[in-house]
């Protein structure tokens, strides 16, 4: 992988009652500190903007993955929670459904099948987050 850099501008507004904007190239996002640690909560926090780039980068991974293995993508949906407790730690599940078109064969069900679970081991930053002992768990549907 090539060298990158990214610029990010963030500007706050007030104190930890305030809220702040996020901008990098294609996008701009509210930030704010939580309610339950004392902010106005008007704004993504941290956790959640840290969800979000796991769930980008695994989602743009498996769609990179449909094309290589030219599958017939009928349709694409994936829901994604984020749950933290003192037993499990952080953890992230992702739950993608890929539907194929009508006329898929066996093997194109098998290879769309094998994808959602090689996306997580090619996802960057999903893998970045399991160095930091994050859990990631795929629980993945394909259907006609």
């Amino acid at each position: 992988m090539a060298d990158s850099k990214t610029n990010l501008k963030t500007v706050w507004y007030g104190n930890t009652k305030g809220n702040g904007r996020i901008q990098v190239n294609n996008l701009e996002t509210n930030i704010a500190i939580p309610e339950y640690y004392g902010g106005s909560g008007e704004g993504a926090e941290p956790k959640e903007l840290l969800v979000t780039s796991a769930v980008a980068c695994y989602t743009m991974t498996l769609v990179a993955m449909f094309e290589t293995r030219k599958l017939p993508v009928a349709g694409f949906t994936m829901d994604s929670e984020a749950l933290n407790s003192k037993e499990e730690g952080f953890k992230i599940i992702h739950y993608p459904h890929i539907i194929l078109s009508a006329d898929a064969t066996e093997d194109q069900i098998q290879s769309a099948n094998r994808a959602i679970m090689a996306a997580d081991k090619g996802c960057t930053v999903g893998n970045m987050l399991k160095k930091a002992d994050v859990q990631i768990d795929i629980e993945g549907k394909v259907s006609i």
